[in-house]
């Protein structure tokens, strides 16, 4: 059993590899400027649709404010490309703060100057949000409609709070016009390169963290959470540090996806924390198809390809036409894309070739020899 999981990583690693390859190798030969940029914004997003589907897909906490840690990590790195400021500036400000009369730089903006800090506060500062409201929330057992309705509520207080601040962090407006990262130009063909390939290595590198996490003791643990956590109770487990890490971690991830995105966009805004926004992550996974990972990664660049596609092409309808793609998904899909190939669409491949049914919860125990046996003994 040991040897057949070890050979199933090792593949699994290997066309994960190959495939970020090919990404990083032949997609930029292939794709225009412009199309590479917006592949490399979508490929940042699918690692906010990671976290989600670890939190929702694997431990069953649907949150509907993940838009507050995508937008806290672009935030972060966007105060520090604002404070590289050339000496022969006028003022050694950011130029919206001038504007409203800000002589002197606020303190919370001053460890941004360091470029190690910025790169932990990225993470850091949504995962330590993120783990002090799941340890407000976990430890009063607040879970289901009413944990989504607290994350809710919490992107409208983060966003009405942003969008107050004009003076500090320019309000409505956002930070955007970053001109340079360690002397080269941001909006530099070559630096956006680097851009991209960094991005495809934390997305194989997020891909890694979330398999390893949802594999062995720990990932059945998340599983048990999502299926009956009353009965992990009574088993003597105590739930609430696993679902306060595990929300932690996710914060974390969409902290590091809003700061590749805001890098290849060139702006971050409290419009990253509207509702609508957190809503979309949910349908990237959802569309893909829950616990699966793969599928977080799919539906991501799926769903904003074709939202991109059809805002181009139909500009007035496109809206209806991702409701109607989350409609049918829900109706139809229920598993979403990945979950539907797994369970349905390939299944008489697998009786043909004699592979086991796949098993997106207990895999080790469908694949039990004595398990099967009494299957077989049952159905016969």
């Amino acid at each position: 059993m040991k040897n057949t999981q070890k050979k199933a990583r090792l593949k699994e690693a290997a066309i994960v590899g190959a495939i970020a390859l090919t990404f990083i190798l032949l997609v930029p030969g292939i794709l225009p400027d412009a199309r590479l940029n917006q592949l490399g914004r979508f490929l940042a997003l699918a690692i906010a649709a990671l976290g989600i589907d670890l939190i929702w897909g694997y431990t069953g906490l649907l949150s509907l404010g993940h838009g507050v840690f995508f937008a806290l990590g672009g935030y972060a790195f966007a105060m520090h490309l604002k404070l590289q400021i050339p000496p022969t500036a006028s003022t050694q400000l950011p130029e919206f703060m001038s504007l409203y009369g800000v002589t002197e730089l606020p303190w919370f903006w001053q460890p941004f100057y360091s470029f190690p800090f910025s790169l932990l506060a990225v993470f850091l500062i949504p995962a330590i949000l993120g783990g002090l409201l799941g340890y407000l929330v976990f430890r009063n057992r607040i879970r289901g409609v009413y944990f989504s309705i607290l994350t809710q509520a919490a992107t409208i207080v983060f966003f009405n709070f942003f969008n107050g601040q004009q003076k500090l962090i320019n309000g409505t407006n956002g930070l955007t016009d970053f001109k340079t990262l360690f002397g080269a130009s941001v909006n530099d063909r070559d630096t956006q390169y680097i851009f991209y390939i960094l991005t495809v290595l934390f997305l194989v590198a997020t891909y890694a963290l979330c398999r390893w996490l949802t594999s062995g003791r720990f990932g059945r643990l998340l599983v048990a959470i999502r299926d009956d956590e009353v009965r992990l109770r009574f088993s003597g487990y105590n739930p609430t540090g696993y679902k306060v890490l595990v929300f932690a971690i996710s914060a974390g991830l969409a902290g590091i996806a809003g700061a590749l995105f805001t890098v290849q966009t060139g702006i971050i805004s409290p419009k990253a924390m509207d509702i609508a926004f957190s809503i979309e992550m949910v349908i990237w996974v959802a569309v893909g198809g829950r616990a699966t990972l793969s599928g977080a990664i799919i539906g991501a660049l799926l769903v904003n390809f074709g939202k991109s596609f059809l805002s181009e092409q139909f500009p007035e309808f496109w809206l209806f036409f991702q409701g109607a793609l989350f409609l049918i998904v829900v109706t139809v899909l229920p598993d979403g894309i990945v979950g539907w190939l797994q369970n349905q669409d390939f299944e008489h491949i697998r009786r043909l070739f004699k592979k086991p049914k796949y098993a997106s919860t207990y895999p080790s125990l469908e694949q039990d020899p004595e398990v099967q046996l009494e299957k077989e003994e049952l159905e016969h």
